[in-house]
């Protein structure tokens, strides 16, 4: 989807105009993701059960949202009661007390959520966000394209497989690209990805000295291989592609193969969305010279700036977003495979999840198997998979990002776009007093 989507939009309570002029409103900003996209659907069902409160949102394609969050809670603006952010933001700006810690009822079961998630939105012991869905990345391909070309993808394949079958999946004549990867610039972007692929073949953001280590022979091999295979196996105009382009590609059939976040399969996997719904299968992620790195770590979480005045009412509505009864809201009405994943123990417990989602054993390994404080082959002084938990991260990110796009698109060579990559890194981090 591209561009901006900013719409506000607030569903009328099914009660008096004296009694909707004196509601609470909350101002909710949130991701253009299928999940938010039904979250904000179910207004009327949180509204009902809170007579008190209405909803407005504000929803986002994902780069516009982080800057936005971003500048809002560094500037105390207030323009949000609800923020949806993720494991970079929530321990740090919980440290800086830029949100409000989370607790909530008995009822609402916090050790239901999965350690990797509630660790990594937390600081210091305390629950910064509360996680709406969790994640990490896989492969999601056509089976059947696969087999037809009589080939094989099995869990964590090496990255030159991978190619193999990205080369026999390559029919563009007939209207299918052998591999689809996000090309749009961002640290939460094309960054989650080519930093994943990066740390599998022995890369990583810093050395032990906090140094930039972007000028490795690793990063180099990653790159190149990242822009070889898109350039002759992708779709055209993959600089431009992020999570939503490459989903409705998939989803259309263009694409043979898919390494992305795992919370997509639920989306590629129903026939209301996909005509290949029946056609995925799944694997866990390539590798080159280490497994460790090789699948990203994220939740798209709840959280609540310091700043707002409507702290109580806001809790409410994350309790409400991110509980058990939800999930079990959203089965009921789109069914099991359908529901948001990735954060409740619970949810992979129940039979009738297990039945509905053919995702459901790839995703859950591939969350339990990333690990943020070991995630490079050799010794790294950050945690974080595709990420650096360090505030200088997102700027060094956002350039970094650039020039990656930049080398897809044939702007620069991969060489000019790793060592520019270098020198905004080395900068903020001297600016920053690293070193």
């Amino acid at each position: 989807m591209k561009g901006i989507r900013n719409s506000l939009v607030g569903l009328a309570l099914s009660a008096t105009g004296a009694f909707a002029a004196n509601a609470a409103d909350l101002t909710i900003a949130t991701v253009n993701n299928g999940h938010m996209i039904e979250m904000q659907k179910l207004t009327p069902e949180f509204e009902k059960a809170h007579p008190g409160i209405k909803l407005k949102w504000v929803v986002l394609e994902e780069g516009i949202l982080r800057q936005r969050v971003t500048t809002d809670i560094s500037t105390k603006g207030g323009q949000f009661d609800v923020m949806t952010i993720g494991m970079y933001e929530a321990p740090i700006w919980g440290k800086n007390k830029w949100l409000v810690p989370l607790e909530f009822s008995a009822g609402y079961d916090v050790d239901d959520i999965l350690p990797a998630m509630r660790g990594g939105l937390s600081h210091d012991g305390k629950l910064f966000a509360a996680p709406f869905y969790g994640e990490s990345s896989m492969i999601m391909y056509r089976k059947d394209l696969v087999e037809a070309a009589g080939m094989k993808i099995e869990d964590n394949p090496t990255w030159g497989h991978i190619r193999k079958v990205a080369a026999a999946l390559h029919k563009p004549d007939q209207g299918v690209f052998g591999i689809c990867l996000r090309g749009k610039p961002g640290w939460g972007d094309n960054m989650a990805f080519i930093t994943t692929m990066a740390n599998s073949f022995g890369a990583q953001w810093f050395n032990m000295d906090w140094k930039p280590a972007l000028d490795s022979q690793a990063w180099k091999d990653a790159v190149t291989f990242y822009v070889d295979l898109l350039t002759k196996y992708g779709p055209p105009g993959s600089e431009g592609n992020s999570f939503n382009e490459i989903l409705a590609l998939i989803n259309e059939g263009k694409c043979g193969m898919w390494i992305d976040a795992t919370i997509a399969a639920s989306f590629v996997t129903d026939p209301k969305q996909s005509k290949v719904a029946d056609k995925m299968a799944f694997a866990q992620s390539p590798y080159k010279a280490t497994k460790k790195g090789a699948n990203w770590l994220w939740a798209w979480a709840l959280a609540i700036p310091a700043g707002t005045k409507q702290a109580d009412n806001a809790k409410k509505f994350i309790e409400w977003a991110t509980s058990k009864k939800y999930i079990e809201l959203v089965a009921s009405k789109n069914g099991w495979g359908s529901v948001p994943t990735g954060t409740r123990k619970s949810t992979y417990d129940n039979p009738k999840f297990q039945e509905a989602a053919t995702f459901d054993e790839a995703e859950l390994k591939a969350i339990l198997s990333a690990n943020p404080s070991d995630s490079t082959m050799n010794k790294s002084p950050y945690v974080g998979v595709q990420f650096a938990a360090i505030p200088e991260f997102q700027a060094i990110g956002i350039a970094v990002g650039q020039q990656m796009t930049a080398a897809l698109a044939g702007k620069v060579s991969v060489e000019q776009a790793l060592a520019n990559a270098q020198k905004a890194a080395d900068r903020e981090m001297r600016k920053a007093g690293y070193y």
